[in-house]
């Protein structure tokens, strides 16, 4: 085909990914399922657009990762998930190894496949999906710690995982001792971590004393960034996924010019990447082969569900309580053990030792496809009502809204939307009585489809939605003000209630 052909095809495919993405939303299914079927529909059984190279989609796909990840540093609110980090690096690092040990004990013994296999196959699987959590429960309303757990865990388990696949699919040649094996790991970790702490200062110090002539080029210079975090981290043998998603994180937290233009050109590239990675992955997989991965994918996938990801979740738990980072209560150890969504990552990496060729890594790769499509679908829907019956839900926590608007940025302030739950206390309280700190105002309140500027002895109700602007300084006040009112009233204070949780 031409290349004006190989266009209109492609700018097709990406309508209608994005028009799916309306449906997908609507179901509460993670959009990459809707992607892989774009794939799958043009591949060699539908439309026989042939594509058959595991090395073309290892690069293609690690380089989709890496805008992924770093869309996901870049609008990872640090004040949200600060003090959920310790807990989060635990599951990342002592998780994913108890994660990779325990199903490949397993399913040697279930599936009969040799001990570096089943290694390899727990260290494709031992990753969460970055795209499908961040999807999902961001319209989840989560407390701040549990949803910064799931978020930064899924920002940091990327790169443990990538580096354990990598170093497996080599110990299929020529195998190295487990010391070797735990010091290369630290030691590309350690580099990655360096890179992005250096790129991430580096960038926002310039990008803030920088005039650039056109706004535009904020998002762009930022994006690249990103890159040249993720390539130097490389080319010192470093982990890219850790250094990409800390000067994410970096840069994203720092008080840029342009900061709303900044996320959205994030977002977008993400979302093509996206759409670009779960197609071409589609593409490479091929219907015919599946059946013969239905019976050990559904069993691998029950064994990482209902018995690997609870394990990982309690022995991080208790080793960062041993530690003092804090205790994770067993209502958020199930959630957490039921959100561990798997999705393009596990996929992708199941590239890598398909690309080295690995003995059954093609069967590695048509299991991996089955457990994301079938426990993707079991999961991704069912995450609210989980939610729910656990009793993890926080329908009164703030959420962000992004506006262009050029008097909030010379303030450094933000704009908060909260919802006002049934069963809220926040129900009756005057604003007022709220106290919120200087430099914070609720400006909007809006109920039952109509605004109006609340005065000061406007009482809130039920289902109102507030709006609230508030100084970079004072919005952790801010946020922790309100939980606290909503959980215990206007004298949440006399009880010693300080919304900290």
């Amino acid at each position: 085909m031409t290349l004006n052909v190989w266009l209109l095809l492609g700018a097709a495919i990406v309508i209608a990914a994005i028009a799916s993405v309306r449906l997908a939303h609507r179901t509460g299914l993670p959009s990459l399922l809707v992607f892989l079927g774009f794939g799958i529909l043009l591949g060699d059984s539908g439309f026989g657009i042939p594509f058959d190279s595991p090395q073309a989609a290892q690069q293609i796909g690690l380089t989709a990762l890496a805008v992924i990840l770093a869309e996901g540093g870049l609008t990872t609110n640090w004040s949200h998930v600060r003090r959920s980090v310790p807990i989060a690096v635990v599951l990342a690092t002592v998780g994913v190894a108890v994660s990779i040990v325990v199903l490949a004990l397993v399913v040697q013994g279930l599936l009969g496949i040799d001990q570096n296999t089943a290694l390899i196959l727990g260290a494709v699987l031992a990753s969460t999906d970055a795209a499908a959590v961040f999807s999902v429960l961001r319209r989840l309303p989560l407390p701040p710690r549990l949803a910064g757990v799931l978020e930064a865990e899924s920002g940091f388990n990327d790169a443990p995982t990538v580096i354990a696949v990598v170093l497996l699919s080599g110990a299929a040649h020529s195998s190295p001792s487990l010391g070797t094996f735990l010091l290369d790991t630290t030691i590309e970790l350690l580099i990655g971590a360096a890179v992005g702490l250096a790129v991430g200062p580096a960038g926002a110090y310039a990008l803030r004393r920088v005039a650039l002539p056109a706004s535009g080029l904020y998002p762009i210079a930022v994006l690249a960034l990103t890159f040249v975090s993720y390539g130097g981290a490389v080319l010192l043998h470093g982990s890219g996924f850790l250094a990409v998603y800390l000067t994410g994180l970096i840069l994203g937290n720092s008080r840029l010019p342009h900061r709303a233009a900044t996320r959205g050109f994030a977002e977008g590239a993400a979302w093509l990447a996206q759409i670009g990675l779960f197609v071409m992955l589609g593409l490479l997989a091929s219907p015919k082969e599946m059946p013969s991965a239905i019976i050990p994918g559904l069993i691998t996938g029950t064994v990482m569900v209902l018995l690997v990801r609870p394990l990982c979740v309690m022995a991080s738990s208790a080793v960062a309580w041993v530690l003092r980072m804090g205790w994770v209560s067993w209502r958020d150890q199930a959630f957490l053990s039921w959100a561990g969504l798997r999705g393009a990552i596990p996929i992708v990496l199941a590239t890598i030792p398909w690309a080295s060729g690995v003995e059954g890594s093609k069967e590695i790769f048509n299991q991996v496809f089955v457990i994301v499509i079938v426990f993707t679908l079991l999961q991704g829907p069912t995450l609210p009502f989980v939610a729910r019956r656990l009793k993890v839900t926080a329908p009164a926590e703030a959420h962000d809204l992004s506006v262009e608007s050029a008097p909030l940025e010379e303030l450094q302030a933000d704009l908060l939307q909260i919802t006002v739950p049934p069963g809220s206390r926040l129900h009756g309280v005057e604003i007022f009585e709220l106290r919120l700190p200087a430099g914070a105002a609720v400006t909007l309140i809006v109920r039952d489809g109509k605004s109006f500027v609340p005065a000061t002895t406007t009482r809130i109700r039920v289902n109102d939605q507030l709006l609230v602007v508030a100084t970079a300084s004072c919005r952790d006040q801010v946020e922790r003000r309100i939980r606290a009112v909503s959980r215990s009233g206007k004298l949440a204070g006399w009880y010693g209630e300080r919304g900290l949780e």
